[in-house]
């Protein structure tokens, strides 16, 4: 079964599987089984096609996929046209939501440190 261009998993129950979906968790999961009228413990593969037709219209009144990543890639666009601090700090890809920088998020600013080892070498055998 698709929805919005994702496959959702035959063997996994419907409340999780939707979760496959870009901008589904399992809130909107139920949610939207609720809406159908699905039971939430059936699987993909258990779906009448009446029940499946009737579950993709409720995935889909959802902003999910593709425009979801649009409009949030638009938002961060915005934040960075108009020099906002949050904007300023994706554009240097700097953690965003006021996280601390002194120890963590090292990999993002490129501040890799390695482990300290014992400092001796191994002897190269010739």
């Amino acid at each position: 079964m698709r929805i919005a261009g994702v496959t959702i998993p035959d063997d996994k129950r419907l409340e999780i599987g939707l979760t496959a979906v870009y901008g589904i968790g399992r809130m909107r999961a139920l949610d939207a089984l609720k809406k159908s009228g699905v039971s939430e413990g059936k699987k993909a593969s258990e779906l009448t096609a009446v029940e499946e037709a009737a579950l993709r219209d409720a995935v889909e009144a959802f902003t999910v996929e593709g425009e979801l990543k649009r409009s949030i890639a638009a938002n961060v666009r915005r934040l960075k046209d108009i020099q906002a601090h949050r904007g300023i700090r994706h554009a240097k890809r700097l953690p965003v939501r006021g996280q601390r920088t002194k120890t963590n998020s090292r990999t993002v600013r490129g501040n890799v440190r390695k482990t300290m080892t014992s400092g001796r070498r191994k002897l190269e055998k010739t």
